[in-house]
């Protein structure tokens, strides 16, 4: 059901042809604009806190395929707060299926899927890979889409505890992308504290750039295990705030 779901959820994004490919080139694009900044950038002040054009670049090709995987093909991890203030969980939770993991695929967002072609283009052209550097670099991007759609996931469960419409979303998103698009060693003292807790911002590009560059089996490890953890966090809550749910007997499309 869950692959049927999104097959169908980019059936529906592919009969808009024109669209799909507007939307698509546009993140490229947009995606190269960043790219073109940090050439510029490294070529003027050289390396930065063990940094380089080349080991950033790596970071960003993680980047995109993290939120083409999270925000492109699991749309609503951004969206679920909205979801639940509108009561639009009522034409879901009758479903013969695990309604977070429908959720989840159900919607797609054509643009960011730029990002997932972006994402890999990027790190077989700069990224220097060969066999290894490539699988850990698949892998470490999958952590990294799990760990930010378990942060989305749990911030949007809290609207089943606060109410409101899900601001909450918004505003963290903001700050772990806007964390997670430059070099962890940049930060320092209690915004790198905040990194490795509340925004896990560092565990969607820093600890992967640094596996995939030097990789090491306890970076590994722990990033497994916050993978891990949020993942389970997550469902938890979700269900949580599921239990307290009441239908407001509003049927729509979610």
């Amino acid at each position: 059901m869950f692959a049927l779901t999104l097959k169908t959820a980019l059936l529906e994004a592919w009969t808009a042809r024109a669209s799909f490919f507007t939307q698509v080139t546009f993140m490229i694009v947009n995606d190269l604009v960043f790219v073109a900044f940090w050439f510029l950038f490294f070529n003027r002040v050289g390396e930065v806190r063990g940094w380089d054009a080349a080991r950033t670049l790596t970071l960003l090709a993680i980047l995109a395929t993290v939120t083409g995987i999270a925000l492109g093909l699991c749309a609503n991890a951004r969206h679920l707060g909205e979801i639940i203030s509108s009561n639009e969980l009522d034409a879901v939770l009758p479903l013969p299926v695990d309604p977070l993991a429908y959720l989840l695929v159900r919607r797609i967002d054509t643009a960011l899927l730029g990002d997932l072609v972006f994402g890999p283009a990027l790190f077989l052209i700069f990224g220097e890979p060969t066999w290894e550097r490539t699988t850990i670099y698949v892998l470490v991007s999958l952590c990294g889409a799990a760990v930010l759609i378990s942060f989305l996931l749990m911030l949007g469960s809290l609207t089943f505890f606060m109410g409101g419409r899900g601001e909450q979303v918004e505003l963290g998103f903001q700050a772990i992308l806007i964390l997670s698009a430059y070099p962890i060693d940049l930060f320092t003292g209690l915004t790198k504290v905040i990194m490795f807790t509340a925004v896990p911002a560092a565990f969607i590009t820093g600890v992967p750039t640094r596996l995939v560059d030097d990789f090491s089996w306890s970076q590994a490890a722990l990033l497994l295990t916050v993978t891990a953890a949020s993942m389970l966090g997550a469902r938890a809550l979700f269900r949580a705030g599921l239990q307290r749910y009441r239908s407001g007997a509003s049927w729509s499309r979610a």
